[in-house]
């Protein structure tokens, strides 16, 4: 028997939370100066469950790291997916510099070169037929347009989407999204938006035994039959981290979205540029998306920059406002995002991304082994998860502990995110050296000893 999600455990889907007992034991371990910084932090945001009131101050971010106010460094395996090439790229930095030089902002009516190079890039990297690009500020942002073009192109309205998926934070994302930190309570969403179970083999409501079946994919099918008239399908390819699907999965759901004249739409705002050690992830899957979102790292962790790519028949829209951002075709970001991609395919950051995510995978396999703790190793690339259960029969969610071993690797310089509440995602910039990686698995086995011997120490 599979266990079920506490609702505090639903609010963790896509972090953990700043209402922890741990966050406020770790405040006070804080300097004076930090701790003043963020009672100012306190004083003047908006509180919110993920964010303010903060963990920590920052100072500085350089290559795999980060610095606090106490100029305690710390190995970046989070870093909100931005940071494909790294924190603080030079090459980036000085293509941000030039840019600022020449042209530092294009307004609407009109274009610019470093904007079309990029988009002319996309189109050339983007698999298949995804051959048209409209550029925003942000991944929430190029979501709401993907949803909008699949009504105008569809005169239809509803939408098939994954429980605990992300999309952003908007009104219309988390109407799509299936995260309870971001849409409980709210009231009144988006009409017809359905959810459907994601394929997660471990927490599968057709109890797969952890090896998935493709019921969930059948399951979509079944919707897309009954309902007759959903625009569009919308999912991450890959979800950061906790479901990597099958090799079959994706090919199920475009066929069946083909047959029923539904839109796929793929979100890879957290893994595009080689995350996966591929430019998309849907190239894993040998399937095409009708629109294919990214972000994020588009942006080379500096410039706030998302993109929708899409099918180039699906330019239907050009009497009306599709996106139309004050900064849809900001030549700085564009610069920056011409400069990351530059560097993944000079420095073959996709050969790194598969060669260091083998070596990884490999090592958390063997932790595994030696760890009850962990129930199940997943990973893809250098976009890996160790999902922790209290016993891998059930596979219960052994939340707390997770939370127990994120504060130890905070306190040995280790960073991670924590996804579903139980799940260390493990995403480290693709520049990581074999060192690095070997130091932060290193860090990890240890806070996973040091917190499966006080649990002993209390039974």
């Amino acid at each position: 028997m599979r266990s079920g999600k506490s609702k505090a455990t639903s609010f963790k889907s896509e972090g953990d939370l700043n209402l922890s007992k741990r966050r406020t034991a770790w405040r006070k371990s804080l300097s004076a100066e930090t701790a003043a910084w963020l009672d100012q932090d306190e004083k003047y945001f908006l509180h919110q469950a993920l964010s303010t009131p903060c963990l920590n101050v920052l100072q500085g971010c350089r290559g795999t790291d980060f610095q606090d106010l106490q100029s305690r460094e710390f190995l970046d395996f989070h870093g909100n997916n931005v940071h494909q090439v790294g924190f603080g790229n030079p090459h980036v930095i000085q293509a941000i510099i030039g840019q600022l030089e020449e042209i530092s902002f294009c307004t609407r009516r009109y274009t610019n070169i470093p904007a079309i190079k990029l988009a002319r890039k996309l189109c050339e990297l983007a698999p298949g037929n995804l051959k048209k690009v409209l550029f925003a500020p942000g991944g929430t942002n190029a979501i709401g347009m993907a949803l909008k073009l699949a009504r105008a192109a569809t005169g239809r309205f509803k939408t098939i989407s994954m429980g605990d998926s992300f999309h952003g934070a908007s009104l219309d994302a988390i109407s799509v999204g299936g995260e309870a930190s971001f849409r409980s309570g709210i009231g009144p969403l988006l009409p017809g938006c359905e959810h459907v179970p994601p394929p997660g083999a471990a927490h599968c409501p057709w109890s797969c035994g952890g090896v998935c079946n493709l019921k969930c994919a059948d399951y979509i099918e079944h919707v897309l039959e009954k309902e007759g008239d959903v625009a569009a399908v919308i999912a991450e390819t890959v979800r950061c981290a906790p479901f990597i699907p099958p090799l079959n999965y994706w090919k199920k759901i475009r066929a069946a979205c083909d047959r029923y004249g539904t839109l796929l739409i793929l979100d890879e705002i957290p893994t595009c540029l080689g995350r996966t050690g591929k430019m998309f992830a849907c190239e894993h899957y040998d399937v095409v998306p009708d629109m294919l979102v990214i972000g994020k790292g588009l942006g080379g962790g500096i410039m706030p920059l998302a993109a929708l790519i899409a099918r180039e028949d699906l330019n239907v829209m050009a009497d009306k406002a599709l996106g139309h951002y004050t900064h849809g075709k900001n030549p700085v970001a564009a610069a920056a995002a011409l400069a990351t991609i530059e560097c993944i395919e000079k420095q073959s950051l996709l050969k790194n991304a598969i060669a260091l995510g083998d070596y990884a995978l490999k090592k958390l396999q063997a932790m595994m082994s030696r760890h009850e703790l962990i129930g199940d190793v997943r990973g893809i690339g250098l976009l890996m998860g160790l999902e922790l259960v209290k016993d891998r029969r059930t596979m219960e969610r052994a939340a707390d502990e997770a939370e127990k071993v994120m504060y130890e690797a905070l306190s040995r310089g280790l960073d991670f995110k924590l996804t579903m509440g139980n799940i260390i995602t493990l995403t480290p910039p693709l520049t990581i050296t074999q060192r690095e990686m070997k130091r932060a698995l290193d860090i990890l086995d240890v806070c996973l000893i040091e917190v499966e011997r006080r649990s002993r120490r209390r039974q």
